[in-house]
């Protein structure tokens, strides 16, 4: 029950800090971003306090950790991978234009259309 109060405690922090941006549309633009960014700060702390919130920071530490294992390509990998698919792009689209020709050369016969 608590952690729901602080998901709900959490969100209307949030709508205060957009409430206060349009509330404030007499001042300048920095105070506006900054009552967005208060709000959205003090939402983030007060979700990361419920259950919720430590399994979802749990989850992003996972994440990270996961994604420094990858091995990236080399720039001569990617460059060369590119080339491929470049290629294989312009191939594909010179067949598909001859194929798509000799259809309509073909309808146009069948028509008896010359051309």
């Amino acid at each position: 029950m608590a952690d729901k109060v602080k998901i709900v405690v959490a969100l209307l922090l949030l709508f205060a800090g957009f409430a206060g941006f349009y509330y404030l549309e007499q001042s300048a633009m920095i105070i506006r971003v900054a009552s967005v960014l208060a709000g959205l700060g003090a939402a983030i702390v007060t979700f990361s306090m419920s259950e919720p919130g430590r399994q979802f920071h749990g989850y992003s530490q996972e994440s990270i950790a996961e994604t420094k294992k990858v091995v990236w390509p080399t720039r001569k990998e990617t460059l060369q991978t590119t080339g491929i698919v470049f290629a294989f792009v312009v191939v594909m689209a010179l067949f598909l234009w001859l194929v798509d020709t000799g259809l309509l050369w073909v309808v146009k016969r069948l028509l008896g259309q010359s051309g």
